[in-house]
């Protein structure tokens, strides 16, 4: 009989040296820093001129977790430069980043466009792990060829997978507020998976918890609760069984107030069911939502407290925590989602991502005319200032204004 075969572990190579992270931050400074942003920053997040005032929430744009990824990426190219680069789609949802990761020569193994395939992996390459994390069985393979990885994941995402292990080795299922479909909770999802029958269900929104809860109360259908959790539970799932006893966890980038009310409706659900005392051992929660996400839906809130006629979100459209951020604001004023300055159009035709229809569309004369106007301008935690500072910049050309003759002023 053979010997098993063990997996040796992926060398580690101390990418955040001096004299690298020297060359890094000039290199990221250059691609994505803004003065502009920077001096409006410090006068007060407000510029007007030419009858538009432009708001600029407190908290936007790259937080510690996107910064990080993108440092590792740009510090790997320079220490593998003599290596295959390879990366597990893309390393955040914002396509400028994404497309200076291409023009840096690292190809693209999963996504919407693969240049190359896990297949094309050598021991002798490395792999860059992006923010979001990657799955169990992906991880897993990597670790089998050998090649060098360097992962990015961020540490509120790590935090999620701790938990939800820890719901499967209390043969806990873990409910996960979430979308099935995104990078992320796909990864949380295998980690319910990865040390024994573990089992997950994902809810996307209240929608989908009140159909769950109602099922907890009085069950129901399992063929039907099958159907319509089609690809949102792990193998095997059986509501009747796997709905008894439950710990919430969620995709960092959700909506708090949602999952504060996905956590609410849930307990509640497991209380009626159950009653008081069996509650503690039925029901699980620990706070996981992102601090950044946090701060940034917080600044959001606070912005919209300012008398606006609309307000500009600047973002990749698959960014889940951008649209979140589109989701509130689009409940107080007119919201247009952007992921450049050049989808502003003209003063009377503006380019925009439509939620709801899940594509973009143009809108005409969506900037009052003819009077003062005030717009509120933020961005998700994926978008890069130079991409602000293109947008304010764009929206007061509008109005025959030069940004750099404003703060000078």
């Amino acid at each position: 009989m053979s010997e098993p075969q063990t997996v040796a572990a992926p060398k580690k190579v101390n990418l955040r040296r001096p004299e690298v992270m020297e060359q890094v931050q000039a290199q990221v400074e250059q691609h994505y820093r803004s003065i502009v942003v920077e001096k409006l920053r410090a006068s007060g997040n407000v510029l007007f001129a030419g009858g538009l005032t432009v708001r600029l929430a407190k908290q936007f744009g790259f937080c510690y977790g996107v910064e990080r990824a993108i440092d590792l990426a740009y510090a790997a190219r320079k220490v593998f430069k003599d290596k295959k680069l390879y990366i597990l789609g893309e390393i955040i949802h914002n396509p400028e980043v994404n497309e200076q990761v291409r023009r840096m020569g690292i190809k693209t193994l999963t996504g919407e466009r693969p240049e190359a395939s896990l297949d094309d992996v050598t021991a002798s390459d490395a792999v860059i792990i992006p923010a979001f994390g990657a799955e169990v069985s992906t991880m897993d393979r990597l670790k089998a060829i050998g090649c060098r990885l360097v992962d990015t994941t961020c540490g509120d995402v790590l935090s999620v997978w701790k938990r939800v292990t820890q719901y499967a080795s209390d043969q806990i299922t873990s409910i996960i507020h979430g979308k099935a479909w995104h990078e992320e909770t796909k990864a949380t999802s295998s980690r319910a998976l990865a040390k024994g029958p573990g089992l997950y269900l994902v809810v996307y929104n209240l929608e989908e918890t009140d159909y769950v809860c109602d099922y907890i109360r009085r069950a129901g259908s399992k063929a039907e609760f099958l159907k319509k959790f089609e690809g949102a539970h792990s193998p095997g799932f059986d509501p009747d069984r796997d709905l008894q006893c439950i710990g919430l966890a969620n995709q960092t980038t959700m909506l708090r107030s949602e999952t504060e009310e996905v956590q609410r409706r849930l307990r509640q659900a497991m209380r009626d069911r159950y009653g008081d005392a069996e509650l503690p051992r039925r029901y699980q929660f620990f706070d996981t939502i992102c601090g950044a996400t946090q701060e940034r839906q917080d600044a959001l809130d606070d912005l919209l407290q300012q008398p606006l006629d609309l307000m500009i979100v600047v973002g990749g459209y698959n960014s889940s925590n951008t649209s979140h951020l589109v989701e509130m604001s689009e409940k107080r004023c007119p919201t247009y989602f952007i992921k450049a300055a050049s989808k502003i159009i003209s003063d009377t035709r503006i380019q925009h991502f439509d939620l709801h229809k899940q594509g973009e569309i143009e809108t005409a004369d969506w900037l009052p005319m003819g009077r003062p106007v005030s717009i509120g301008v933020t961005a998700g935690a994926s978008c890069p200032n130079n991409l602000i500072e293109e947008t304010i910049r764009r929206l007061f050309e509008l109005r025959g204004v030069t940004l750099e003759n404003l703060l000078e002023s």
